[in-house]
């Protein structure tokens, strides 16, 4: 390659324009098929029919905490902290005495503890979902579009699909890659079938091992391959969860990849993702099909949210 000095340009912006060019050239996934302007990606997918069908799903009225507790301690990914502080007592105010405290939170609110990850979350390159570019939307204040506040509330039907009953071991080995055969033999061991816009769950396990050996839950995780997450992308679901860190097997079987599953679910489908869900509450009492409900917090222009959602039997 022969470097060709333009003025006013740095080697750095010709790099960008290159790598935009060989996107532009190799993408096959966008524009979605809501459209060049969408921002909702499967969620479309959640439409009003698909409520009340979920709703019909509640026959015993049991509700299932799905989140885990945030917390000095828990398992972080990488740099990634969190604190919580309670400032001096305020007041007391008034002849009848009132007091009161207030917390201060610090830490990457959309990415610890359970966790919901936004369109914004995970690119190509500089390409993000329906082939936004990074340079047209990304600021240091936050995102000028795919923030989660952009996320409408998600209410629809949830299964759960339990591989670690399926594989007949209580916690998948780290690393385990989940096939498609997994999802199908989990799915018929269950009786139960996928349908679109449906939000789906995999237990494994590994969530066994929060807050009781924090080191072997971060060192790796089983999950979702490519092949799974295909399979999961052609059944036209809403969003995909599990009890791990990332949802897709780590390490990757190929070396050379990183996150693949991110890219294909969340950059090429507009599949969103949340991670380390106490599956094991509904997998403990069998609860395969529910009513699932979650709302993110509306953090304008964050890539993700913190996450406590519910599953209604």
């Amino acid at each position: 390659m022969k470097w060709i000095r333009v003025p006013g340009l740095c080697l750095f912006s010709i790099a960008a324009v290159l790598v935009s060019l060989a996107n532009a050239q190799q993408a096959d996934w966008y524009p979605s098929p809501w459209g060049p302007d969408d921002r909702r990606g499967a969620a479309n997918r959640l439409t009003p029919a698909k409520v009340l069908a979920a709703a019909e799903l509640i026959t015993t009225g049991e509700v299932y905490e799905l989140g885990r507790v945030y917390e000095q301690g828990m398992p972080l990914v990488g740099n990634r902290h969190y604190s919580l502080r309670i400032p001096m007592m305020s007041g007391p105010l008034g002849e009848n005495n009132v007091t009161w405290h207030e917390s201060i939170i610090s830490g990457e609110m959309g990415q610890i503890s359970t966790q919901f990850d936004g369109l914004g979350h995970v690119g190509i390159g500089e390409l993000y979902y329906n082939g936004l570019s990074r340079y047209d939307f990304v600021t240091p204040e936050g995102y000028l579009s795919l923030g989660v506040e952009e996320v409408d509330p998600i209410v629809t039907r949830g299964v759960l699909i339990d591989v670690a009953a399926y594989k007949g071991v209580a916690l998948l080995d780290g690393g385990y890659e989940i096939t498609e055969a997994d999802l199908v033999g989990a799915l018929d061991r269950q009786d139960v079938r996928i349908s679109s816009g449906d939000i789906v769950l995999i237990h494994t396990g590994w969530g066994s091992l929060w807050m009781t050996d924090n080191d072997r839950f971060g060192a790796n995780a089983p999950g979702i391959g490519m092949e799974a997450a295909q399979y999961l992308v052609d059944q036209e679901i809403g969003m995909v969860g599990s009890d791990t860190w990332a949802t897709e097997v780590l390490p990757n079987p190929d070396p050379s990849q990183v996150f693949p599953v991110h890219q294909l679910l969340i950059t090429k489908n507009g599949i969103y993702n949340m991670e380390n869900l106490a599956t094991e509450v509904l997998a403990d009492d069998q609860a395969y099909e529910f009513l699932f409900v979650y709302a993110p917090l509306p953090l304008k222009g964050a890539p993700g949210a913190p996450a406590n959602p519910v599953a209604i039997r």
